[in-house]
């Protein structure tokens, strides 16, 4: 199984489209979400709320069936997919205010409250956009937001790949992530540039985990 997440930062074109199906994912956790894009063979869930006109907080999409789920948190998307509850969030960024969907003083204290909310739906897969390096230096990121972060994938019994993976800037770690139960058997991590052909199609990279 190959689980995707990327931020498509609001875009939608025939470029991007071609870059997701490349990626041959059978999940794909996708943030700043066109509620327009569809995907060929994919169903897609998105979040009921908008980040801003037309553009969704988060989206679930997969070639099986699912079952769309309420969203734990305004900017995470769940749905019920082969079993699995699967969720797409983005959580707060470092300069995001305290405007809904946020709730606290800081971006750590917005943090841990969305993490609470994304905690009790119990997603087994969980992804996306999380504004936090998990592991290393914080650059966007907030070590009290890192910290509740690590606390919900433990007590899940989750754990994210991707939290060594890089960053597309030189010398940092990602904060688009991927995380799988603890005792699945994860084979490959891929970071796969969304510059394509000298493009930018994203500020953020794609990145895929492989599970066997």
């Amino acid at each position: 199984m190959r689980i995707a997440t990327w931020n498509l930062e609001g875009k939608w074109t025939p470029r991007h489209q071609r870059l997701t199906m490349s990626l041959r994912a059978d999940l794909l956790l996708l943030t700043e979400v066109l509620a327009t894009v569809e995907i060929p063979g994919l169903n897609i869930h998105l979040t009921e709320g908008e980040m801003q006109p037309g553009r969704r907080w988060a989206a679930v999409a997969a070639e099986a069936p699912m079952r769309p789920l309420p969203d734990p948190h305004g900017a995470t998307a769940l749905a019920e997919i082969d079993g699995l509850r699967v969720a797409s969030s983005i959580l707060p960024w470092r300069n995001g205010g305290g405007a809904p969907p946020w709730a606290g003083r800081d971006q750590g204290s917005r943090t841990a409250a969305a993490v609470t909310s994304i905690r009790t739906a119990a997603p087994v897969v969980w992804g996306g956009d999380w504004n936090h390096e998990l592991t290393g230096r914080l650059y966007a990121g907030s070590k009290d937001g890192r910290t509740s972060i690590h606390g919900a994938l433990d007590y899940l019994g989750l754990s994210a790949p991707t939290d060594a993976a890089p960053h597309r800037l030189p010398g940092a770690r990602t904060i688009d992530h991927v995380a799988v139960p603890a005792f699945w058997n994860v084979t490959a991590v891929e970071h796969v540039s969304a510059i394509v052909d000298g493009l930018e199609l994203s500020d953020h990279d794609v990145y895929v985990v492989e599970i066997e």
